[in-house]
């Protein structure tokens, strides 16, 4: 099961649930809606039995280490299911088919109302993988890790570039700065630039929770507000949106910043601005707080 690697390079993800290039992220993004909007049952979970995996993980940006690879699962018809095991075994293969290593990964997104399973996996070479899911139909899904010089954005190892993202002081030509609703989120008090040149540990977060199509960004930004308080005297929680104002047609320079071509995105650094961990597309309350503590040990 050869892939082209140019091919990958030239796919994002879908605003966190499935394949597409950026323009189509960011069309998603564009577009007001929910959950139900990306195919799901609407309350009918049905047999899951032969299930196909539904990718839930940026494919540009996965290098040697620690990869979480989040997969949803649907119908054969491309309904996404609302229920599934409560756990997820399998294996990853290389491209030949040898196996590399088994995991097993527990069914999360009881709070978001879509089930996610966040397979997470150590990976040391370079190379397209195959994901093997017991009870999952047809091939195994592919994905590929990159040699760290291949991939723009952040990553865990790299340096988070600094930023002047807006506050409420300057909004720097985006309007509105937070699309949280009904309250604005409390993190816009500095740039990203002043948070990481501060010597302390940041909390760096890129979504859109007006425009995000699958529902992922509003609830995610939510759960950050929630567990802010715990580690108020540990790190400095900073957000900027995608875009640069409610006609969801231009990209905020915080994604361009960065090279993104996926969100919503949760970067946390160590004091010296270092990348020490990051989650992607989606997580659910249990997961943000269980990665939040051991990225921001006390």
């Amino acid at each position: 099961m050869a892939l082209d690697r140019r091919a990958f390079l030239g796919t994002g993800l879908r605003a966190g649930l499935g394949v597409a290039g950026l323009g189509a992220l960011l069309a998603a993004c564009g577009s007001d809606g929910s959950d139900d909007d990306a195919g799901s049952d609407n309350g009918s979970s049905g047999s899951t039995d032969g299930f196909v995996l539904v990718n839930r993980f940026p494919n540009t940006a996965l290098v040697p280490g620690k990869s979480r690879l989040a997969v949803s699962i649907a119908k054969s018809d491309g309904t996404v299911l609302k229920d599934g095991p409560a756990t997820m075994t399998g294996r990853v293969l290389t491209e030949a088919g040898e196996e590399v290593t088994t995991f097993t990964a527990p069914r999360r997104g009881e709070a978001i109302g879509l089930p996610y399973w966040p397979i997470v996996v150590e990976l040391a070479e370079p190379g397209v993988y195959l994901l093997d899911v017991e009870g999952a139909t047809g091939d195994p899904t592919a994905f590929q890790i990159f040699q760290q010089v291949e991939v723009a954005s952040p990553t865990i190892g790299t340096v988070l570039p600094g930023f002047d993202t807006p506050t409420r002081d300057d909004a720097r030509g985006v309007d509105p700065i937070c699309t949280l609703v009904p309250t604005p989120c409390p993190f816009h008090d500095v740039t990203l630039a002043d948070a990481l040149a501060a010597g302390t540990p940041v909390v760096y977060i890129i979504g859109t929770p007006a425009h995000c199509q699958t529902g992922t960004c509003g609830p995610g930004l939510e759960y950050l507000v929630a567990s802010a308080s715990d580690y108020a005297d540990r790190a400095v929680f900073v957000h900027a949106e995608v875009y640069t104002d409610d006609t969801a047609t231009t990209v905020a320079p915080a994604v361009t910043a960065l090279n993104l071509v996926y969100e919503p995105v949760i970067y946390v650094t160590d004091a010296a601005g270092t990348v020490v961990d990051r989650l992607d597309i989606v997580w659910d309350p249990t997961e943000l707080a269980e990665f939040l503590a051991a990225s921001l040990p006390a």
